[in-house]
């Protein structure tokens, strides 16, 4: 499975998460030999992994907008700020 990780890394978000639900359908299918099984199991997980930090990049660039008294945006501010 170490030679898929230059493939999944070029995935965009949405592929990588079809591929992972194609995965773990086929897993669920129960009709794949223990062989692979496993395989699956690991590019599962790769997928994953791979979806994670994507979404933990995206998390880390939203900002929400703060109102001002008008109403109107004033600014933004990180995230996952207090502020």
């Amino acid at each position: 499975m170490q030679e898929a990780a230059p493939e999944i890394a070029s995935l965009s978000f949405e592929d990588a998460l079809r591929s992972l639900e194609d995965v773990v359908r086929r897993l669920e299918s129960g009709e794949v030999p223990l062989d692979q099984s496993i395989e699956l199991y690991e590019r599962g997980e790769a997928l994953r992994a791979h979806c994670q930090a994507r979404l933990d990049a995206a998390q880390a660039r939203i900002e929400k907008i703060v109102a001002g008294p008008d109403g109107r945006a004033s600014h933004s501010v990180p995230f996952d700020s207090d502020g």
